[in-house]
């Protein structure tokens, strides 16, 4: 095999491989970094973590619509992305309401985590029951913008492959949404009073209180942050699929 033959092969498998694997891996990443702050400061396995993510990309439509209604778009970027901060905003807001009328009853009456589990088995439905009432159990697709940034056929013109090599923008969004939302989250986790504070409550809840730190205080920013990557996930994968609540029940597992 000569060099040539050895770029193709690298790009055909960049291609089909790769740069979907690295997409895709980012998006249940961030997906998975929402359910682990859940499990490791509130100590519970939410189930209705997939129907969070769901309900959150629902709402980012429903903005993306609104704002093409009056005509405004991102331009070459998905117009998503601008509906984005104010889904987060809704999401967060309601499972905060959430917490305070369902999961701070059981976290007062110090119940174990298997009781916050089940509780959440029946969140899960409810939300469910919100996003097919309102949206429909149907596959939507709210992309526009401009959907690729490498063409394969301009790649194979410019550098003489018989290979071309495609990126579409969603990948390369999400690439770089996935390293900006670690980077900026482990800063807050080491660095931050409240990302101390957190990481105190997590690893023993009565010493946190003992040395001063808010509980109260300590829950919000919590489902505020698991809100934020939850949705964040939600809509990167919409953008690169298609959105259908069904199958975003499938993408994270418990």
């Amino acid at each position: 095999m000569d060099n040539f033959e050895l770029i193709n092969a690298l790009v055909l498998i960049s291609n089909f491989v790769l740069i979907p694997a690295l997409s895709y891996g980012s998006q249940l990443a961030l997906a998975t970094l929402s359910l682990t702050i859940i499990y490791g400061v509130l100590r519970f396995s939410n189930f209705a973590q997939a129907d969070w993510m769901s309900f959150g990309t629902m709402t980012t439509i429903l903005f993306t619509w609104y704002l093409q209604s009056l005509g405004i778009t991102g331009g070459f970027l998905p117009t998503a992305l601008i509906a984005l901060p104010f889904a987060i905003i809704i999401t967060a807001l309601f499972c905060l309401l959430i917490d305070r009328s369902v999961y701070s009853f059981y976290r007062k009456k110090k119940s174990p985590p298997i009781v916050l589990m089940i509780v959440s088995v029946g969140v899960m439905f409810i939300l469910q029951a919100i996003v097919r009432f309102v949206i429909g159990p149907n596959d939507r697709k709210f992309f526009d913008g401009e959907k690729f940034i490498i063409h394969a056929l301009d790649f194979k013109d410019y550098f003489g492959l018989s290979e071309g090599l495609t990126i579409k923008s969603t990948q390369l969004i999400t690439l770089i949404v996935a390293i900006i939302a670690m980077v900026s989250l482990f800063y807050f986790l080491q660095r931050t009073k409240m990302g101390k504070s957190m990481r105190a409550y997590s690893n023993n809840e009565d010493l946190a209180l003992l040395s001063g730190i808010n509980p109260e205080r300590v829950v919000l920013i919590t489902w505020v942050i698991a809100s934020a990557l939850i949705t964040t996930a939600g809509v990167l994968y919409g953008l690169d699929k298609s959105f259908k609540p069904f199958t975003y029940l499938s993408l994270i597992h418990i």
